[in-house]
């Protein structure tokens, strides 16, 4: 399913690199989301939850292409994020009927987490 998948053609540190800046949005996001929206109602945690997901789909193209261009000095500088992305396609990301990728099936994995972060309650030592 993922052979053609670009991330097998990086070099093994190529790999290991974007893994790590993958893994650290990942936890911003989640952070981002349990900080601001954990106190709010439950549309109001939903509805900022998929804004989230959103944005990440919006302007992390711009982190990952910009990573990618640290590893191939030959790219050029662009934006990549213009115009902002359709709302739907995190929708279709949400439901895996987006490219059979990694990186989408990533980003749906992402985008339930996000969901789910703000009514995850914390540790009970915490709450005292």
């Amino acid at each position: 399913m993922y052979a053609q998948d670009s991330f097998f053609d990086l070099s093994t540190g190529g790999q290991i690199g974007l893994v790590g800046l993958s893994g650290f949005l990942f936890i911003l996001f989640i952070l981002a989301a349990r900080v601001l929206l954990r106190h709010r109602g439950i549309w109001s945690r939903l509805l900022g939850a998929l804004v989230l997901f959103w944005l990440f789909i919006w302007l992390s193209p711009q982190l990952y292409y910009e990573y990618y261009r640290l590893l191939i000095p030959s790219l050029p500088a662009q934006w990549v994020i213009w115009p902002p992305r359709n709302p739907t396609e995190g929708i279709v990301l949400l439901v895996l009927q987006g490219p059979q990728s990694l990186a989408a099936h990533g980003q749906a994995v992402l985008g339930w987490c996000l969901l789910a972060a703000p009514f995850i309650r914390g540790s009970a030592k915490r709450r005292r």
